[in-house]
């Protein structure tokens, strides 16, 4: 049957949420957490237990991020959650009385739907999986069907960061923190937002303490070889040139018209037709010879299928509209009728017209993958491999009909044999790549750039970022924290706090205005918590001994901000192979 395979091909989904407990509720806070739990990830942990019960043998790449499941792992969001779906689930009765009172049956049989659904998301959470996703996560890990890979830890924006050490605790904390909740080493990790950049003299983009003279920056694969981390993914744009599609401008209006403004001093680099998106190549930036990192390319083609809510699948009329909901209880009875319908227009949601459609869209991506592989094929004399990395939270979330979108293309492909379905780690083991190339810097970001992290609206985050990084490490190397206990404590937390400082979400949410001032107001706590626990370590140091208010609020910091225990300040004090 291998033989008569055309190539491969891997569906990788990110799974990534900014720290939100104790920080907020609704709008913005905990029901972020609870949203993404309900909606997407126990959808695909059923859909994979509903493969496996068929007799399938699913393969999935999911990177589940430090961040993320520090919070799914803590019991305040298993009660909290809880909380949460009996809420929707009596909203989903409120909802069904109002319908049948107004004589409205269509409705009210819809909202039966919503509250069979709940209460079975509910029924899932607690009964079949424990109450701890983490655990079955890994269960799927441990029988061999899902690749669970890594990020940075908070997920901050790896090429914007302006010192080395604080690259290398992103990924040292990752990787301790996979460890613990997975039970083995990550081999794959996705870069926060895909960014990556090489080895070169590197100038801090905004006025900071750092001055503006450049200094030598090791390669972002430099710190996944030395971490013993096998492979990670760019955009196809940023393996070959050409302009990148960008996969945020579509959804976001104020990011639209902040690339106007980038889009006339851009330049896509020249095509580079012979690196192919359907390989898989070996990146190393630095000149000592260090083991190099394998690199996955996202495709093109079948990227659009599912990004596009305008023409791609999701923007299908027949799928439930996600932007008009139904209050008090925010429940959705809208289909999205077309991609220009406004609100008002929707027509009521239909459940049983969408499953012809997931035939068809199903069939349909199916179809694109065996074509593209084909013609690869054909043109090159390779098997290839294809590459669909999405954010998780599309497939259910955004799209409330995405996992079974999912399971359906699995399915499809098992049963057609043509392509092999995979997951990255196996790939990597079977393919053994050996060419060697270099990268550009570049994210997935609209054009391939930074635009979307560093702008007008967010260029004051990174000057007090670059000020506090370069304080902790001063302090880091400056204090005693190994004689005393206490420095020693008040310092893991501020280390905790800078790493929340430095999360890519607080310029994301600036820059798309979808929860600005969430952003701005998290960002600050962070800046402001770092900098009062500096203070403090500062005066144990000197021997002093801090107010009993200075004493609660760290308690207070730690309380809040309790993730990452198992964090090393070494991390930050001594950076490993400094280039040369």
């Amino acid at each position: 049957m291998a033989d008569e395979q055309i190539g491969s091909f891997s569906f990788v989904l990110h799974s990534h949420l900014p720290y939100v407990i104790a920080h907020g509720k609704w709008p913005h806070g905990m029901d972020w957490l609870n949203e993404a739990a309900a909606e997407t990830y126990i959808p695909i942990l059923n859909v994979l237990h509903e493969l496996v019960n068929e007799g399938y043998t699913p393969k999935l790449t999911i990177g589940i991020t430090p961040v993320l499941s520090e919070q799914l792992a803590d019991e305040t969001f298993k009660s909290e959650f809880d909380e949460y779906l009996q809420n929707k689930i009596d909203a989903a009765i409120e909802d069904q009385k109002t319908f049948t009172k107004y004589g409205n049956d269509h409705l009210a049989n819809v909202a039966k739907m919503w509250q069979d659904w709940y209460t079975g998301i509910k029924r899932d959470f607690d009964e079949r999986y424990g109450r701890d996703l983490v655990g079955a996560f890994r269960e799927l890990q441990d029988a061999g069907y899902l690749d669970i890979i890594t990020s940075g830890a908070t997920h901050g924006y790896f090429p914007l960061l302006s010192q080395d050490v604080s690259i290398q605790a992103q990924v040292k904390t990752a990787i301790k923190t996979h460890v613990r909740h997975y039970g083995r080493r990550p081999r794959g990790i996705w870069l926060p937002e895909c960014a990556y950049r090489p080895r070169y003299e590197w100038k801090p983009p905004v006025p900071s303490r750092l001055g503006d003279k450049p200094y030598l920056r090791k390669g972002v694969d430099e710190f996944l070889s030395e971490n013993e981390l096998d492979y990670f993914f760019v955009d196809a744009a940023t393996l070959r040139g050409g302009k990148a599609i960008g996969v945020y401008v579509e959804r976001f209006e104020a990011l639209r018209k902040l690339w106007a403004q980038f889009e006339k001093e851009f330049k896509p680099r020249e095509e580079d037709i012979e690196k192919s998106p359907y390989e898989v190549y070996l990146v190393s930036s630095s000149p000592e010879q260090k083991r190099p990192v394998a690199v996955y390319t996202r495709d093109p083609e079948t990227g659009l299928q599912v990004w596009s809510g305008e023409w791609g699948y999701p923007g299908d009329g027949w799928y439930l509209d996600f932007h008009k909901k139904h209050f008090p209880g925010g429940h959705r009875y809208w289909r999205v009728t077309s991609a220009k319908t406004d609100l008002a227009d929707k027509k009521e949601y239909e459940p049983d017209k969408v499953w012809d459609r997931l035939e068809e869209n199903s069939s349909h991506f199916v179809s694109l993958v065996k074509d593209v592989l084909h013609r690869h094929l054909k043109e090159s004399g390779r098997k290839g491999v294809l590459v669909a990395p999405f954010d998780a939270e599309l497939f259910g979330h955004w799209w409330f009909e995405g996992p079974q979108f999912m399971k359906l293309v699995m399915k499809k492909l098992l049963d057609d044999g043509t392509v092999l379905l995979t997951n990255c780690c196996e790939e990597l083991d079977r393919r053994q790549p050996v060419e060697v190339i270099s990268l550009p810097e570049g994210s997935w970001g609209e054009g391939g750039y930074h635009f979307i992290w560093l702008n007008e609206d967010t260029s004051w985050t990174w000057r007090h970022i670059y000020d506090d990084e370069l304080r902790f490490v001063e302090l880091v190397r400056g204090l005693p924290w190994r004689e005393n206990f206490k420095v020693r404590e008040v310092l893991e937390q501020a280390a905790r706090e800078l790493l929340l400082l430095q999360a890519s979400d607080w310029q994301f949410l600036i820059s798309t205005f979808s929860a600005r001032d969430y952003a701005e107001v998290r960002f600050q706590e962070h800046h402001e918590a770092f900098n009062r626990l500096c203070d403090m370590a500062e005066e144990l140091a000197r021997g002093e001994e801090p107010s009993a208010g200075a004493w609660q609020y760290f308690e207070d910091c730690k309380a809040r901000d309790a993730l990452f225990p198992d964090l090393e300040l070494e991390w930050w004090e001594k950076l490993d192979y400094p280039p040369t």
